[in-house]
């Protein structure tokens, strides 16, 4: 008997390059962000609908979303031009957050240390950062003009967690979303139709998305990166050790032996000081760059030489307004190119400072007084 054609093998996922003989996903089985669909289900997306908040479409179905809603699309070209790879919109949201954590008069750097009334105030916070940003006019009824059309601005610290106002039912939504604990933000567009939010709203008449709704968002940023906070970063006894300091300058001090290696925010070290003077904590001329040499730590600024010396070592290269500290050790004369014959140590990474080659320090390096970098 005839078997009939082979069918055709199914295509990747998005993001995801197919593998001869690869198992095809079971029906059935949930369709997380970055898995092929399973073929042959309802709409062809397959598998049982992503958990509530996980939904980023392909390119080519939010383009085609964007296609069918022309005023969408308008918007959406709008923001990608004025902002591509949306490092304006990033720094925005992390000033916002920052600006409600106030963590150099209050300590905080959580989101959950954070009242439940300024919890809400956060969407007003990131509505004005993303305006100014951006340069965004002001809407008729909504909070912004873009491309001639009226667009709200809707904050949520989860995924999916969005509250829709009866006033923007049928309107544009610009969502945002951006969590320190992720270490992520997104920010994409939708229709407020009535099949993209539930019927049932709260006793303020908001409504929040429907499954419809949550897979039909126009991402332009989906989990981009959120300039770190070191501080959730770091283990509780840490950060514990660090705030138990009894001044400013020892709580900065001990930030940079603790969180060694990452990048640290002039954010963060307003935290720690909780001092308006806080940056001369951290400064040569008696700050942490001063006091933690005799250790061999040394703290890599923005400074582009800092950033040169930084990378080759293999560190996070420091950004606008951050840091990196490291403890150094010299590089034993003679050690090889390649990795060294005590373990997989790579002494091929070192710098020169004062004459002398050195290296990021092991655990079992003695401590050393590191030179100071060159200004």
């Amino acid at each position: 008997m005839n078997p009939g054609p082979t069918p055709p093998e199914p295509a990747a996922g998005p993001g995801r390059l197919h593998v001869p003989g690869e198992l095809e996903p079971i029906p059935g089985q949930l369709a997380l962000p970055g898995m092929p669909p399973a073929a042959g289900t309802d709409g062809g997306t397959g598998g049982q609908l992503a958990l509530p908040g996980l939904e980023f479409p392909a390119a080519d179905a939010r383009d085609g979303e964007a296609d069918e809603d022309a005023e969408l699309g308008a918007v959406a070209a709008e923001l990608r031009g004025l902002d591509g790879d949306g490092s304006r919109m990033a720094a925005a949201i992390r000033g916002a957050l920052d600006m409600l954590l106030d963590g150099q008069h209050t300590g905080r750097y959580r989101w959950d240390q954070l009242h439940k009334t300024e919890k809400t105030h956060a969407g007003t916070l990131v509505e004005i950062a993303l305006a100014r940003v951006l340069r965004l006019a002001d809407g008729a009824a909504l909070d912004y003009t873009i491309a001639g059309a009226d667009v709200d601005c809707k904050f949520s610290h989860r995924l999916g967690g969005w509250m829709i106002p009866p006033e923007a039912d049928g309107k544009l939504m610009l969502l945002v979303q951006a969590s320190d604990e992720d270490g992520t933000w997104s920010a994409g567009l939708l229709r407020a139709a009535g099949a993209n939010l539930r019927p049932a709203g709260n006793r303020d008449g908001k409504r929040a998305l429907s499954e419809r709704g949550r897979a039909a968002v126009c991402w332009l940023h989906a989990r981009a990166p959120l300039q770190e906070n070191a501080l959730t970063r770091l283990p509780e006894a840490d950060v514990a050790a660090i705030f138990a300091a009894g001044s400013g300058q020892q709580r900065v001090n001990e930030l940079f032996r603790r969180a060694q290696r990452i990048r640290v925010s002039r954010t963060v070290v307003a935290t720690v000081a909780m001092q308006d003077d806080y940056m001369k904590r951290v400064r040569g001329g008696g700050g942490a760059r001063d006091q933690l040499r005799a250790e061999g730590i040394v703290i890599f600024g923005d400074y582009a030489g800092d950033q040169v010396l930084a990378a080759a070592l293999g560190l996070p290269r420091p950004g606008p307004g951050e840091f990196v500290s490291a403890r150094l050790a010299p590089r034993p004369a003679g050690a090889g190119a390649g990795p060294g014959e005590a373990g997989d140590r790579d002494y091929a990474r070192f710098i020169r400072l004062a004459g002398a080659d050195w290296l990021l320090a092991s655990a079992t390096d003695p401590a050393a007084p590191a030179p100071a970098l060159p200004r």
